[in-house]
């Protein structure tokens, strides 16, 4: 029986690398790319399956930062799937980042200059706007869009006698000084993707202390610095070129993950009713 592996943000970036290193591994697997444009996944799953003919490649069309679209997508994959072997919780965003050329400067001079290049705390900023949900951007399309993919896809997650694994790209900007739990949408800051991030580590903690009995286990990965379509938006190629030699990841706290779960199953509630009274609306 081929093993099912959800991706999502399969259709770029790191997403796309791992569909291709994963089918290089194993052609065997059924791949379900989850992306938001359907004719960009439509290209990428042809491409791969010009590589690796024996494999399954199919396509679910989510966009994590909309909670109707999560919800849409979940109950498709429970109608296609009995379960689900690897979730991916890949894709994200970091809106028009900006270099903060003061900080930049500043730091250079300062000792911690190590520190400002191995974490950018401080370097980048960016502008975000608030979701149909009500929500901070960043915060619903790097944690809470994938919180209720994973809550809604618990049937096909949790099965004792056959683990599932969840894994998570997280980033070396993930900083705990940049994350708050009076605020952990982050829309007083101006780092809300390092925010985010650290979110989706301190997830993954309280995922484990809650799910791990149930047969499902969490992980994070960090991919280092990478040049994808994210970070070329912050610098120019030859900019990376200098700095990639000199880029370390960080500090987690159990109680603090398991009050920030707390949370995201209150924001959960929450968010379900506006839904609920949106569509009894229409």
């Amino acid at each position: 029986m081929r093993k099912v592996v959800l991706i999502t943000g399969a259709s770029s970036g790191i997403g796309l690398a791992l569909c291709k290193r994963l089918l290089m591994e194993d052609d065997e697997l059924h791949l379900c790319l989850g992306c938001r444009n359907m004719s960009k996944a439509e290209a990428v799953r042809a491409t791969l399956l010009a590589s690796h003919p024996t494999a399954e490649v199919t396509i679910v069309q989510v966009d994590v930062s909309n909670l109707q679209s999560v919800l849409r997508a979940s109950n498709e994959l429970k109608q296609r799937f009995q379960r689900l072997d690897f979730v991916y919780l890949n894709a994200g965003i970091m809106p028009n980042p900006q270099l903060n050329i003061r900080a930049l400067f500043s730091g250079l001079f300062s000792r911690k200059v190590i520190h400002m290049f191995s974490t950018a705390e401080g370097l980048l900023t960016q502008d975000e706007k608030i979701t149909a949900d009500g929500l901070q951007e960043v915060f619903e399309t790097n944690v809470f869009g994938h919180f209720i993919l994973i809550r809604e896809l618990e049937p096909l997650l949790c099965h004792s006698d056959s683990p599932s694994q969840l894994i998570w790209t997280s980033s070396r900007n993930a900083k705990k000084s940049l994350f708050s739990l009076e605020d952990f949408q982050h829309s007083k800051g101006q780092e809300p993707y390092a925010s985010s991030k650290y979110a989706t580590d301190l997830l993954n903690v309280a995922l484990n202390r809650n799910f791990n009995q149930r047969g499902l286990y969490s992980s994070v990965v960090c991919p280092g610095v990478v040049l994808t379509n994210l970070t070329y938006g912050i610098l120019p190629p030859f900019i990376w070129t200098l700095l990639m030699p000199i880029i370390w990841l960080m500090d987690l706290d159990e109680g603090t993950a398991e009050k920030f779960y707390q949370k995201l199953l209150e924001l959960e509630k929450r968010v379900k009713v506006n839904i609920q009274k949106r569509d009894n609306q229409s």
